[in-house]
């Protein structure tokens, strides 16, 4: 009895490191671990370049002052664990990113007094791409974002590290289903409208942006799925003169949100 007890526990163990290294995410560079130490998200430990010890450190001594553990470590050590070759000599070992509900964005919406403005991704897959858009949500005011959880880009080390630190004050769900989530907007007095070549034009639509709004982003490569936009209450497009026939998705994406600011700030 003695030995399977201990043989279900080495399992529940194993179980409990895999779930937690899972779990696990670096964050690189020096700008986004402190951002998201003054976000206050959960560090387990800061990895140093050993060549800057003794030195007074902005990272360092934040870390000291929040009680995070830190560890000074040869370069090549760094090199080996980084993913984007720019970790400026720091990595900080954080716990995953911690999605959101739908109700969280509306909510933090109405607690500011003001209509919801949300944008959702579709199968968007450059994790540049998606920090960018974050960025430009965050600046923006936008509520939040929300995502599919599968084919489409999850929050990774790329895309904390583009958003700039904006991904710390920016709530991002990730659901099943888009077209359940955007149903659910839509039952909560949401106006959903995806972003299309063959939309309306945004600057001179008569479209009311002062009601609660959400709008849908594509994928880099196909656009908005049709079958998505069936679901939306209409599309809205960016005149284009050049001759390329699209934009980048987070250059259109920042461009429509704040086209909406500015329509609401009159």
């Amino acid at each position: 009895n003695a030995f399977k007890i201990c043989k279900i526990l080495g399992v529940f163990r194993h179980l409990i490191f895999c779930h937690n290294k899972e779990l696990k995410m670096y964050i690189e560079g020096k700008n986004a671990i402190k951002q998201d130490i003054d976000a206050k998200i959960t560090i387990n430990k800061i990895f140093v370049d050993k060549n800057y010890q003794g030195r007074k450190d902005e990272i360092i001594n934040l870390a000291v002052q929040n009680k995070i553990k830190f560890e000074f470590v040869p370069r090549v050590f760094l090199d080996k664990k980084s993913k984007t070759a720019h970790h400026q000599g720091y990595i900080a070992d954080s716990v995953d990113f911690d999605y959101c509900e739908l109700d969280d964005i509306l909510n933090k919406a109405k607690s500011k007094g003001s209509a919801p403005l949300i944008v959702l991704l579709d199968g968007l897959e450059d994790p540049h791409n998606f920090g960018a858009i974050i960025r430009s949500c965050e600046c923006a005011g936008v509520d939040g974002i929300i995502i599919p959880k599968n084919r489409a880009v999850q929050v990774n080390e790329t895309v904390i590290r583009t958003s700039t630190g904006a991904i710390s004050n920016m709530l991002i769900a990730k659901v099943t289903n888009l077209k359940d989530a955007i149903s659910y907007l839509k039952d909560k007095g949401v106006f959903v409208y995806g972003c299309e070549a063959s939309g309306e034009n945004i600057y001179s639509c008569q479209k009311d942006f002062n009601l609660p709004t959400a709008i849908v982003i594509g994928s880099e490569g196909f656009g908005i799925r049709q079958s998505l936009l069936s679901y939306c209450d209409g599309t809205l497009s960016l005149p284009l003169r050049g001759k390329v026939n699209s934009l980048n998705a987070s250059v259109a994406c920042g461009i429509v949100i704040f086209e909406i600011l500015r329509r609401r700030l009159g």
